[in-house]
Formats: structure tokens, sequence, C-alpha cells
């Protein structure tokens, strides 16, 4: 009686009262009807009595995808409408997990940029760290160490990098030595006392002793380091080895001067720029001075040897040839001088040293001419001997912008071990 009545009481049939509901819905023996269901509809005959599934207490569905599901009635005439709340279940109260790894995402690329944007410049300069390949300073801050990976676009015919190249290493060490100690002022190498007083380093003579070529994929390792030069200039000095071998590639020094940028005039080095860059002075040398050259006057030979002149005129610089201070980089002086060397050196014979003396600088409507005397024999087909050639590079009006001496061996055999004139050292 109870369930029955309490069943009718939450399931009422429209138009009676609870009471005549329950009457109307026994039969003699106390039981509903076959066809009578428990929300006083009528339903389908089950096919036995025992078939019929009676709740006393109905429960909704679980939402979907979000959306609460009503209970719906079968009855053809009406259909009744049971909002309900879905219980809370295990699945339900789990976290959003694409929130989760959204927040870890951004905290990680957070940490990584902040980490990228790190001052890699520690207070002892012996700390610094070589990790993106920028270089750090080595030996008690005095020396400046990169190292540098042979490209393809950086070989020539002969599958070797070219003297350019690595004149461009050289080069951009400095740079890079000048930054990481902090002396890096606004101009081209220039230091902040330079800056202010418009002060720009320019080199007056660099000598190259080269002991081979390193090829395509090689990785090569360039120390550099400054010292003074009488009372005005300083001098650079670049010891470049192979970085797995250790074996010597290259040696170099050179000596710098300074110019005002607005008159073009040479200038004494201040008290301030010489306290800048003293501390860094090293007295070591990469070429000793039985191994340093003096340029020959012109018209001179070598031990009676017949002479030969080559020219090539019409040489005008490139807006690409300027550097950030107007005027021509030094290594593309490089490529002029060696453009009237006959073709017939270049093919048998590479470059062993080089020695080249800067005399005025060169704009960006200059007409240049390169001028080549060769001491030795270069076209008779003996590829055993060793040519000296005297380079000129001049305007055409006349005035002098490089002097240069080079001495040319013979090339090595591919895969030829490393003979030289240099024995590798440890750093």
């Amino acid at each position: 009686m109870a369930g029955s009545l309490a069943a009718s009481a939450f399931f009422p049939v429209p138009g009676s009262s609870p009471a005549a509901s329950a009457r109307s819905s026994k039969n003699t023996t106390g039981e509903l009807p076959e066809n009578l269901s428990v929300r006083g509809i009528v339903a389908k005959p089950n096919p036995s009595p025992g078939a019929m599934q009676v709740k006393a207490q109905a429960q909704a569905l679980p939402k979907v995808n979000g959306t609460k599901v009503n209970l719906k009635t079968t009855s053809p005439d009406k259909e009744d409408i049971i909002p309900y709340t879905a219980p809370k279940t295990f699945y339900n109260q789990l976290p959003d997990w694409s929130m989760l790894l959204a927040a870890v995402t951004t905290i990680f690329l957070a940490a990584e940029k902040q980490w990228t944007l790190l001052d890699w410049k520690p207070k002892k300069p012996d700390m610094l760290a070589d990790t993106f390949g920028f270089g750090r300073i080595i030996q008690d801050g005095l020396v400046f160490r990169q190292n540098f990976l042979i490209r393809s676009y950086e070989i020539g015919a002969d599958r070797t990098a070219s003297i350019e190249t690595l004149m461009n290493h050289l080069q951009e060490t400095a740079l890079n030595h000048v930054k990481t100690a902090g002396l890096l002022g606004d101009g081209f190498g220039a230091t902040p006392e330079m800056s202010k007083r418009n002060l720009i380093w320019v080199v007056s003579k660099i000598q190259l002793l080269v002991e081979r070529y390193p090829s395509w994929g090689d990785m090569v390792q360039v120390d550099t380091w400054v010292a003074a030069a009488g009372k005005n200039g300083m001098r650079r000095d670049w010891h470049v080895r192979d970085y797995n071998s250790g074996q010597t590639i290259l040696r170099a020094t050179s000596v710098w001067v300074m110019m005002n940028k607005n008159t073009r005039r040479l200038s004494k080095m201040p008290d301030e720029v010489r306290a800048e860059i003293g501390p860094y002075f090293n007295g070591r040398s990469a070429i000793s001075e039985e191994q340093g050259e003096k340029l020959p006057k012109p018209g001179t030979t070598f031990d009676g040897a017949a002479t030969k002149q080559f020219t090539r005129k019409g040489l005008t610089p490139k807006w690409s040839d300027l550097d950030v201070n107007q005027h021509v980089n030094n290594v593309k002086y490089i490529g002029w001088i060696l453009e009237s060397a006959p073709i017939s050196i270049l093919e048998k014979h590479e470059l062993a040293s080089m020695t080249l003396d800067y005399r005025k600088e060169c704009g960006r409507d200059s007409v240049l001419q390169s001028l080549t005397t060769v001491s030795g024999e270069c076209d008779d087909g003996n590829t055993e001997s060793s040519i000296q050639c005297d380079h000129l590079l001049q305007l055409e009006s006349g005035a002098d912008i490089v002097k240069a001496h080079t001495e040319w061996r013979p090339k090595r055999a591919q895969g030829e071990g490393n003979m030289g004139f240099f024995p590798a050292e440890s750093a």
C-alpha cells in the first residue's frame, strides 16, 4: 500500500486525486493492473507480470557534453518533462587537463625566454661560456677565443676556405673581443672614450703566415689578443688552429692606429683610451721578429729572378664593400690585389704568406687599378718552385692605396698531411 501510494503521488494522473487514483488502480488482490504503469499511464502489456520493473525513486541520466537530459514518457497523448540535477561523479570532478597543459607550456616558454636573454658575462672573464658560439675570454682575461665552422659558401675552387674567409674570421673575433670585454662603443670596434672623441680604428699593416687551408665542415678555433704598438698604436695578433687536431692553420699580426672620423686624419691615442685598453695588453706575439717581413721597394728583384708585371684596371667598390665607417672593408683589398695575379699561379699554387701595408683609405667613388709583379717562373709548367709577388693597389690618379707582398707554394695533393711552417702549440 505504501509503495503504490508513493509511486502514485510522485507521478499523479492528470484530472484525478491521489486517493482516487490509488483506489482505482488496485484489483481485488491489492496489486496493480498489468496495463497500468507506475505513472498512471497506459503502457504496453509485458510478456509476463514478472517482467514489470518499478523504480521507487527515479534518477536523471548524467550530463552529455554538458547538457541536462530530460525524461520523456512514451504517452501518445501527453509528455511529462521532469528535470533533474546530475549527481557528482568521478569523471565530472576531474580537472581540465587542457588548461593545466596550457599553464605548464606558458611557464616553460617564459623560462626559456628568460634564459636566452641572460647576460652571459659573469664577473670573472675566465668564467665566460661559449654556449652559442659567440666566443669567450680565457687566460686571465687577456685572450679571446671563438670557433667557426667552415660553410659551403666559404670555400673556393680548391674546395678549401679562401683567404678572404679566414680574414673575415680574424676581423669578427677582433670585434667580438672588444664587445665581450665591455669596451664596444658606437663605432666599428671603437671604445666608449673613442666614441666621445669621434675616433675610429684603422689598420696600417697586416701580416699572415698560412700553414694550411681548412675544408668545408672543418671547425677552426681562433685566438686573438692585443698589445701596445709604439706610443699611439695597438697591435692585434691571431692564432688559428684546427679545433679537433689543434694543429696551426694561420698566424697573423696587425698594427692599428686612430683616425678622426670627421676629419679623416690620424690622431694620437688619448690617455683615457689608453686607460681603457691598457689592462688587456698581452706581450705575447703570434709572429716572431725573425718571421716578420718588411716590404721591398718597388722594382726590387729576388736573387736576380726574372720579373713579369700584370695589371687589372677599372676596379670600383660597391655599396656592399663599405663598412660602417664608410670606407672599403679591409678584406676587400685582398680580393682586388689578387685580381691581377696570373691564373697560372692561382691554379697551381696556394698563398703561403701575405704582408699588406695600408697607405690610404678608399671611398665608394674611387676607381682603382691592381698591379702584380711576379718573381720566378709561373707559366712554364714548373709547379715545384715557390713564387714571390709584389702587389700595388692604387687609384687611377696615381695615389697608392695598399702595397703588398705575397709568397706562394705548390698546392698539396688532396688528403696530404699537414706539413708546414709552424708546429702546433698549446694555448
